[in-house]
C-alpha cells in the first residue's frame, strides 16, 4: 500500500511539473517571438517560418527606430519620469499607507473615506485639465509625476501589509524604550516592509514607464515627451505613409513597418523586464499581503 501511495503521489508531482512547464512556456513563448520577429525578414515572419530562432538577421526596424534624432532624449525623459516619479509616489504612499494602519490617529475612519471616494468617482479628464493648469504645470516635467502620485490602491496595498505583519507588541516595545514614531516608522516599519515597497515601487515604475496619455494631454514641448509617445508618433507615421504608397514601395513600407512594430514592443518593454527578476522575491511577498493571517 505505501509504495502504491509513493507511485501515485510521484504521478502526481510530474503531472504538476508538466502543467507548470506548459503554463512557463505560454506565458514566456510569445515574449520570445516578439524578440526574434524583430531580428527577422518580415517574410518570413508572415510565411509562419520564425518559430524558435531568426531564419534571416535583419535588423531595418532597429535601424529606422533608432535613426530617430528624439529617440534617445524620449528614453531619457522616460527614465526621469519613471525614477523621480516612483520615488515621490514611495515616499507619499508608502506613508500613508502607514499613517492609515495606526488604529490611534484622530480622524481616521473619514481620512479613509477621502481616500477610497476619489477611488471609484474621479473628476474627468477636463476637471484634471484644470487643476494642472491652474498649478502651472502644463508642459512642465512634473506634469508626468505629481498630479497622479497618489494612488488609493497603493495606499490600501501599504495599510494592510502594516496591519498585518507589524504587531502592535513591536510598537509598544519601542515605545517604552523611548523610541518616538518618526523613529520608529524610519528604524522598524520600513526596513521591514521591503516587500511592499518593492510592489508598489515595480507598480508605480510600470505605469509611468508605459505611460503616454498624459504626455498626449499635457505636454506639447517636443524635447519632454516621453518614449511611449514618441514610438506611438512613429507607427502612426508609418501607417500614415502605407496609406499612400502602392505596388512594391508600399510592400517594403509594410515589411519595415512590421519590424518596427515588434522593434518598438522589445525597445519599450525591454528595461522593465531586465528589473523584474530583481524584485521577484519581494513582487510574491507582497502580492500575498493579506492573504494568510497568523
Amino acid at each position: 500500500m505505501i509504495n502504491k501511495k509513493i507511485s501515485q503521489d510521484k504521478i502526481v508531482n510530474i503531472l504538476f511539473h508538466v502543467i507548470a512547464v506548459i503554463m512557463i512556456l505560454m506565458v514566456i513563448y510569445p515574449l520570445w517571438f516578439v524578440i526574434i520577429a524583430s531580428f527577422s525578414n518580415p517574410a518570413d515572419v508572415a510565411t509562419g517560418k520564425v518559430w524558435i530562432w531568426p531564419k534571416t538577421i535583419d535588423v531595418r526596424g532597429y535601424e529606422q527606430l533608432f535613426s530617430q534624432k528624439q529617440i534617445w532624449k524620449s528614453y531619457l525623459n522616460t527614465i526621469l519620469y519613471t525614477l523621480t516619479g516612483t520615488i515621490i509616489a514611495l515616499i507619499v504612499n508608502i506613508t500613508a499607507g502607514y499613517a492609515m494602519s495606526r488604529h490611534d490617529m484622530p480622524g481616521r475612519k473619514w481620512i479613509n473615506a477621502f481616500y477610497i471616494i476619489p477611488m471609484f468617482v474621479s473628476g474627468g479628464l477636463i476637471p484634471t485639465y484644470l487643476v494642472v493648469k491652474q498649478f502651472h504645470l502644463l508642459d512642465t516635467p512634473w506634469v508626468m509625476i505629481l498630479p497622479f502620485a497618489v494612488s488609493t490602491y497603493n495606499i490600501i496595498v501599504a495599510r494592510t501589509f502594516f496591519q498585518n505583519s507589524l504587531p502592535e507588541s513591536l510598537w509598544e516595545a519601542a515605545q517604552i524604550d523611548g523610541c518616538g514614531t518618526l523613529r520608529y516608522f524610519f528604524g522598524f516599519a520600513v526596513p521591514l516592509s521591503k516587500a511592499v515597497i518593492a510592489v508598489v515601487g515595480l507598480w508605480t515604475a510600470v505605469g509611468l514607464w508605459n505611460s503616454w496619455f498624459n504626455a498626449l494631454i499635457y505636454l506639447q514641448n517636443e524635447n519632454l515627451i516621453p518614449l511611449q509617445l514618441l514610438l506611438r508618433r512613429i507607427l502612426i507615421a508609418n501607417e500614415s505613409l502605407l496609406g499612400a504608397a502602392t505596388g512594391t514601395m508600399a510592400q517594403e513600407l509594410r515589411q519595415l513597418s512590421d519590424m518596427m512594430k515588434y522593434g518598438s514592443i522589445v525597445v519599450s518593454t525591454l528595461p522593465i523586464m531586465l528589473l523584474y527578476p530583481f524584485l521577484q522575491k519581494y513582487f510574491n511577498q507582497g502580492v500575498m499581503v493579506g492573504a494568510v493571517k497568523g
